[in-house]
């Protein structure tokens, strides 16, 4: 980014009072831990911050990446040249109670998955369970079409507020999100922002609704690398098959590129063993897939997002 754009930006968002810095390193706020710095972090506190930063950054010609949690993101080793913008404090959460047996919960796309899951179950509510130990925002959850053990978003999605393109408050129900397997309309609009979600979910008995919340986060820890950085599930389930089945039978488990290696425990799974670079990664992927390929004929596609 040349430096007049970057004093031009800087002195922007200063006058504006929008909190940000530069030279934030990445690799901090991944799950991954592997990135170099962004040349601006912005942090908005509420929605106005959040649509005036996207303002600032499209009027001064700077490319913005979103952020929740960091969990599905693999951020090149050079960083980012634009601005991150962290939805973190878009985080609020309210439901509503009509004495029926549906309840609704509107959570903000920076709140993690599971603050919204342990709110439906200290309400009593049943629906997100499957949803209590993916390590990401309501905002990745809705793009991605987040799921597991049978679950997904689109299950319990009612509808979602969202920026779109010129930066105007706009509402769509579920039916129009296009959501599939990992995928959501806000896939092919890009400069589309969700700002918050409603959920749908029914009443149940909070006791059984943990349980299984323990069940299934029980069920991460025994098969899940869970004590190495990762950005979850590296791969994509191509139709009929299981991506760490494939590549266990392909004798990869523990294959290793560098500082990144496939779990041993999981081999669905990348892990960053230690001084992991992008570059690692993306070598580790792209071999699995040439050999998965080779043998088997299936076509593993990444599930997690390099941004260079």
């Amino acid at each position: 980014m040349q430096e007049k754009t970057i004093t031009a930006l800087c002195d922007a968002l200063t006058s504006q009072q929008l909190p940000f810095v530069q030279g934030e390193p990445l690799a901090a706020h991944t799950t991954f831990r592997i990135g170099g710095p962004a040349v601006f972090w912005c942090a908005p506190q509420d929605a106005e911050q959040l649509r005036e930063t996207l303002r600032l950054c499209r009027e001064n010609g700077v490319r913005v990446y979103l952020l929740g949690n960091g969990s599905n993101t693999l951020f090149d080793d050079a960083g980012f040249d634009g601005a991150v913008v962290d939805m973190r404090g878009l985080s609020q959460m309210e439901y509503s109670d009509a004495g029926t047996d549906v309840v609704r919960i509107t959570a903000g796309a920076g709140q993690t998955l599971g603050r919204l899951c342990s709110k439906a179950q200290s309400l009593d509510l049943t629906g997100l369970e499957f949803a209590c130990g993916i390590p990401g925002t309501v905002g990745g959850a809705v793009y991605m079409n987040a799921g597991a053990y049978g679950g997904e978003m689109k299950d319990v999605l009612e509808s979602v507020t969202f920026l779109d393109d010129t930066l105007e408050l706009r509402v769509l129900p579920a039916k129009d999100l296009a959501m599939g397997y990992r995928t959501s309309v806000f896939e092919q609009h890009p400069d589309w922002c969700i700002l918050s979600a409603t959920v749908v979910l029914h009443r149940g008995n909070g006791a059984e609704v943990l349980a299984r919340m323990k069940e299934l986060l029980g069920k991460r820890r025994e098969k899940q690398p869970l004590e190495w950085p990762s950005a979850g599930s590296t791969f994509k389930r191509p139709a009929g098959a299981f991506a760490g089945k494939l590549i266990e039978d392909c004798g990869l488990c523990g294959f290793t590129v560098g500082g990144a290696q496939i779990s041993e425990k999981h081999c669905g799974f990348v892990i960053n063993r230690g001084g992991a670079t992008c570059a690692d990664v993306v070598e580790l992927t792209e071999q699995v897939s040439r050999i998965v390929k080779e043998k088997t004929g299936f076509v593993l596609e990444r599930e997690i997002r390099v941004v260079k």
